[in-house]
C-alpha cells in the first residue's frame, strides 16, 4: 500500500512540474523580435526597432520595471519565412525569451504558427492585419492594430458612398499578405455590388510588377488597392503615372506599404502625391494635441534623433508602452500566463488621447485615412 501511494505521488509530482507555469525570476526581461533588418522593406524593420526601443529606453533608465530591465532581442529575417522559422526557434530555445513582440510580415508570421502554438509563448502587437491571428483559437496571440479588413472596408467606404467611384481594380503581392488583402477586398466590393474590373499580383521581395501592370491598364481603373511593399506600390505609380489609361485614378496603399518611405521614393521620382490615399491604423505622428503623440516626438527626438518619424515607429512606440505596462502590473512572480492576461485587461485610457478597446484580439479598431498634401499628411475625415 505505501509503496502504491509513493507511485501515486512521484505521479502527481511530475504532472506538477510539467503543468506549472514557469516563472521568470531574473533581472532581466527578454523580449524577441523577427524583423527586416536588411532587403527591401528593411525601412520597416528600422522603424518597428527604433520605436520600440525609444521607450524600452525610457522604460529602463525611469525604472518603470522597477529593478528589472527589458531588453530587445531581435535578428533579421529579410522578410522571408524561412528565416523568420530559425530566428523564432532561437529566440525562444537559445535566448528563452519571455515573449515574442513586434514581428514584421503575414508570410513570415504564417510560417512560425506551428511554433506558436507548440511553445504558448505570448505574441504581442505583430505588423500584420491578417485575419489568420484574430480567429480567437489561441488566446496567445494578442493585436495591437486593425485587421486588413476594416483598413480596405474604410477605403472602400470612402471610394465608393464618399467618391461614387464604381471601376476598382487591385494589385497585390503574390503571397499570404497580397491574399488577405485581395480576400478582404472582394468581400468589401461584394457587400457594395461591385466588381473588382482587374488584377495584377507581383512576387514577393522583387520589383517585377511588369506583369501586374499590364493586367490592369487596360481596365482604365478609377481606383487601385495597392496590397504590396512601398517600392512595388511606388514603382507602379510611377509607371502608371507616365500611362494616359490611369490619369484620373485614385492609388490606395494600406498601411503595410509604408506610407513614409512611399513618400520618399516619390519624392526622389519626383512625382505628384494628389492621387495617392494612405490608410493607417494610427492617427498622424505629428498631431501633438494627442499627449502620448507628443510624448512619442519627445523620446524619439532624445532617443534616436537621427530617425525619420512616422506612422510605423509610432505605432511600435505605442505599442511597446501597453507592453511595459503590462509586465509592470503582473503581481509576484512573472509568467507568461500573467502577461497575457494583463495584456488583455489593459486600462483603456493608457495612451493619452488614443483610446484602447481590447475586442477581436485587438487593441485598434479603427483606421485613418490620409492624404500627403503640402510636406505633411492630411487625414481625410
Amino acid at each position: 500500500m505505501a509503496k502504491k501511494l509513493l507511485i501515486l505521488i512521484s505521479i502527481l509530482i511530475i504532472l506538477y512540474l510539467i503543468f506549472k507555469e514557469k516563472e521568470y525570476t531574473g533581472s532581466t526581461i527578454k523580449i524577441g523580435g523577427s524583423v527586416p533588418k536588411t532587403g527591401i522593406i528593411k525601412s520597416w524593420g528600422e522603424s518597428v526597432i527604433n520605436g520600440a526601443d525609444a521607450y524600452f529606453k525610457y522604460a529602463n533608465e525611469n525604472k518603470l520595471l522597477n529593478n528589472k530591465k527589458i531588453k530587445f532581442i531581435t535578428y533579421d529575417d529579410k522578410y522571408e519565412p524561412e528565416l523568420t522559422i530559425d530566428n523564432t526557434n532561437k529566440l525562444i530555445y537559445k535566448d528563452k525569451v519571455f515573449a515574442l513582440f513586434g514581428f514584421v510580415g503575414t508570410p513570415t508570421i504564417k510560417s512560425i504558427l506551428p511554433i506558436l502554438n507548440d511553445e504558448n509563448i505570448p505574441f504581442f502587437a505583430p505588423f500584420s492585419g491578417a485575419s489568420f491571428l484574430r480567429n480567437n483559437r489561441n488566446e496567445n496571440f494578442i493585436n495591437f492594430r486593425s485587421s486588413y479588413n476594416q483598413e480596405i472596408e474604410s477605403l472602400i467606404y470612402y471610394l465608393n458612398n464618399k467618391k461614387d467611384t464604381k471601376r476598382i481594380a487591385v494589385f497585390y503581392q503574390n503571397d499570404d499578405y497580397g491574399e488577405e488583402g485581395y480576400v478582404a477586398l472582394l468581400k468589401s466590393l461584394k457587400s457594395r455590388n461591385l466588381p473588382l474590373v482587374a488584377e495584377g499580383s507581383y512576387k514577393r521581395n522583387t520589383l517585377s510588377i511588369t506583369h501586374a501592370f499590364n493586367e490592369i491598364k487596360n481596365a482604365k481603373p478609377e481606383a487601385i488597392i495597392m496590397i504590396g511593399a512601398y517600392q512595388a506600390n511606388a514603382l507602379f505609380i510611377k509607371k502608371a503615372k507616365a500611362n494616359k489609361n490611369f490619369k484620373n485614378t485614385i492609388f490606395c496603399n494600406i498601411s503595410f506599404g509604408d506610407a513614409n518611405a512611399m513618400v520618399n521614393a516619390m519624392k526622389k521620382y519626383k512625382l505628384d502625391m494628389n492621387d495617392i490615399i494612405f490608410s493607417q491604423v494610427v492617427p498622424s505622428y505629428t498631431d501633438t494635441t494627442i499627449p502620448v503623440i507628443k510624448e512619442y516626438q519627445t523620446l524619439m527626438n532624445k532617443y534616436h534623433p537621427e530617425a525619420e518619424l512616422g506612422f510605423i515607429s509610432l505605432e511600435s512606440f505605442l505599442a511597446s508602452k501597453v507592453l511595459i505596462n503590462a509586465i509592470s502590473r503582473i503581481k509576484g512572480n512573472r509568467t507568461r500566463e500573467k502577461l497575457v492576461d494583463s495584456l488583455r485587461n489593459t486600462p483603456k485610457n493608457l495612451l493619452k488621447g488614443i483610446p484602447l478597446d481590447f475586442k477581436n484580439t485587438q487593441f485598434l479598431n479603427k483606421s485613418y485615412l490620409f492624404r500627403y498634401y503640402k510636406n505633411k499628411f492630411v487625414e481625410i475625415k
